[in-house]
C-alpha cells in the first residue's frame, strides 16, 4: 500500500468517475484501474462498486476512504511543517442541509479568523452528501435535522458510516413563505388552506427518500410539489409563485431579506404537528478542532436566541 494508491482512491471516490480522476492525476485510466486493482487484491476486498454509471464506494471503501483521509492529511501537514519551511495553511470546512442560519454562523466565525491562514468552505447540499462528506473528512462537521419519523433510519446510517450525531435545538414546523403571500399575515396555516399553492422541496438525487426529505412532515403526499436544488431558486419561487415550504422557523433575515415570513404550521388530527432535532454530524473518534467548537458555539447562540423568539 503506497500513498499515491491512497491518494487514487480518495480522487475516484471525490469525482465517482475513472475517467475524471485520471484527468486530474495526470494518469491514464488503464495505469489508474491497474493501481486500483492492485491494492484491492492486497486489502482482500473491493474498494468500489463499478457500473455503467460510474463508481461508487462500497462500505468497506467508505471506512477505508475515512482513514486514507487521515493518513494523506498527517503526511500533508508533516511535509508543510517540517519540509517546506512554511507554516501549513489549516482546513475547516461545514457540510449542511439547505439552512441560512448555518450559512450565517460560518460566516460568523470565519470572520474571527485571519483567511490567509485557512482553507475555509461550506457546502448546502443533500441529506446523503452531508452524511458522506463527514464520514470520509471531507468536511469537519455536517449540520442536519433528525424527526420522530427519520430518527431510526438515519441513526442505522450514521452507524453505519462511523458518524454521530449531537444535538442543538427543538423546533416545532412552521410554513415558510413570502411576505406577499394571500395567508402571510395569518396568526397560523393549516394544510388545507395551502392545498392550492405550489409546496417547495429540496431534491435529494438518488436518494430522494421521505428520510432524507429536508422538509419537516414529508409523509404527507403534496399535489403541488416543486423540487429544487438550491435556496436561492427557492427563495425565487416562493415570490414568483406564492409557494411556501415547511420548515424549523429559524430563518435569518441578514441572508435571506426581509420579504419572508415563518408561520406556525396549525396541525390537525390527519395532519399532526412534529418536532425536528437540529444537530451536527461529526466523524466518530474525532476530536473536534477549535474553529469546529467555535462554529458550535456560534450556531448553538443563534440557533437558542431564535427558537427562544419562537416560543
Amino acid at each position: 500500500m503506497t500513498l499515491q494508491q491512497l491518494k487514487y482512491i480518495l480522487t475516484i471516490a471525490e469525482t465517482g468517475s475513472m475517467n475524471k480522476a485520471s484527468e486530474q492525476l495526470y494518469v491514464s485510466q488503464p495505469n489508474l484501474t491497474s493501481a486500483v486493482k492492485e491494492l484491492e487484491n492486497e486489502l482482500g476486498f473491493s474498494v468500489f462498486h463499478r457500473s455503467g454509471r460510474g463508481v461508487t464506494l462500497t462500505a468497506d471503501g467508505v471506512e477505508f476512504a475515512a482513514y486514507a483521509r487521515q493518513v494523506l492529511m498527517q503526511m500533508e501537514a508533516l511535509n508543510d511543517r517540517f519540509l517546506s519551511g512554511t507554516s501549513r495553511r489549516k482546513h475547516f470546512a461545514v457540510s449542511t442541509q439547505h439552512y441560512s442560519f448555518a450559512v450565517q454562523a460560518f460566516a460568523r466565525t470565519v470572520q474571527e479568523y485571519d483567511p490567509a491562514n485557512y482553507d475555509f468552505a461550506i457546502r448546502e447540499t443533500k441529506t446523503q452528501t452531508v452524511i458522506d462528506d463527514v464520514a470520509l473528512l471531507r468536511s469537519e462537521i455536517g449540520i442536519l435535522y433528525l424527526s420522530d419519523f427519520n430518527r431510526s433510519i438515519m441513526t442505522k446510517m450514521f452507524k453505519a458510516k462511523g458518524v454521530e450525531f449531537h444535538p442543538l435545538a427543538h423546533c416545532r414546523a412552521y410554513v415558510y413563505l413570502s411576505t406577499a403571500h394571500p395567508l402571510a399575515k395569518e396568526k397560523g396555516i393549516t394544510l388545507a388552506q395551502l392545498q392550492d399553492y405550489p409546496c417547495l422541496s429540496f431534491e435529494q438525487g438518488e436518494h430522494d427518500s421521505f428520510y432524507f426529505a429536508e422538509e419537516i412532515l414529508t409523509t404527507r403526499e403534496y399535489p403541488r410539489t416543486i423540487h429544487t436544488t438550491d435556496r436561492a431558486t427557492n427563495l425565487n419561487l416562493l415570490v414568483a409563485l406564492n409557494a411556501y415550504t415547511l420548515c424549523s422557523g429559524v430563518i435569518c433575515e441578514e441572508l435571506n431579506g426581509p420579504d419572508f415570513v415563518a408561520v406556525p404550521y396549525l396541525d390537525d388530527s390527519e395532519n399532526p404537528n412534529s418536532v425536528m432535532e437540529i444537530g451536527y454530524l461529526t466523524k466518530k473518534g474525532m476530536k473536534v478542532s477549535g474553529m469546529g467548537q467555535r462554529y458550535i458555539e456560534e450556531i448553538t447562540r443563534y440557533l437558542n436566541e431564535y427558537t427562544r423568539r419562537l416560543e
